[in-house]
């Protein structure tokens, strides 16, 4: 019993200190975060912190399903996911958004409006995430100024900066400049997201993808 409590010891003790360590810096990677949009105090923070908990998914997992009324929102630190929508004669997945690491996947307006999701966000990699609970956010936003000014800047920044030119992209361009486009937009993702789900994205086939990836090497 002595001989195993000097081997075990220690290796608990490792993995302790490890997900302690894996813990702080998720914490540390959503305050930065939060600050490169806008500075929160200290007490806006711990107060966020408050309604926060790690979540770990695998790959293939659904964070959020088609119909599901979300209760929560998600922090990114390591993954990658994907939101899609089902085609409208069902035939096929309609991939609609991309989330890297310092995004926050969620089905915003069914969050909002409490009502049935008509997305579905799952994992291309295995993830670790801050689940916050989205109603304590809601009240938090209507307490903190700044978490406020935060959530303006990030809206700003990725439902309408980003947004719109992406919009107008895949409504207007041809498939080599949608290609492009994407590329010159979402460098990493590149060589992450799977080329089917990437074709999905930009509206072309798999053909066309071919063809314009064969003329760029010429």
């Amino acid at each position: 019993m002595d001989k195993f409590s000097k081997v075990a010891r220690p290796a608990l003790e490792g993995e302790i200190l490890q997900k302690r360590k894996v813990k702080e810096d998720i914490f540390i990677h959503f305050k930065e975060t939060l600050n490169s949009y806008y500075e929160l105090s200290e007490s806006s923070f711990e107060a966020l912190c408050l309604i926060a908990k790690e979540k770990k998914v695998k790959k293939g997992s659904i964070l959020i399903d088609l119909g599901e009324i979300p209760l929560k929102f998600y922090f990114l630190h390591k993954g990658l996911f994907r939101a899609y929508a089902i085609s409208d004669d069902s035939s096929r997945e309609v991939n609609k958004s991309f989330f890297m690491e310092g995004r926050f996947p969620s089905s915003v307006i069914a969050a909002l409006d409490k009502v049935p999701s008509d997305i579905c966000i799952e994992s291309l990699e295995d993830s670790i995430l801050l689940e916050i609970n989205h109603d304590g956010y809601r009240k938090l936003l209507n307490e903190c100024e700044d978490l406020k000014w935060f959530h303006i800047r990030y809206l700003e920044q990725h439902w309408v900066r980003e947004k719109e030119p992406d919009v107008f992209s895949l409504l207007g361009g041809d498939a080599k400049k949608r290609y492009l486009d994407f590329e010159k937009n979402n460098p990493e993702m590149m060589s992450r997201v799977p080329l089917f789900h990437l074709v999905s994205r930009i509206g072309i086939t798999p053909t066309q993808l071919s063809r314009i990836r064969k003329s760029l090497k010429s």
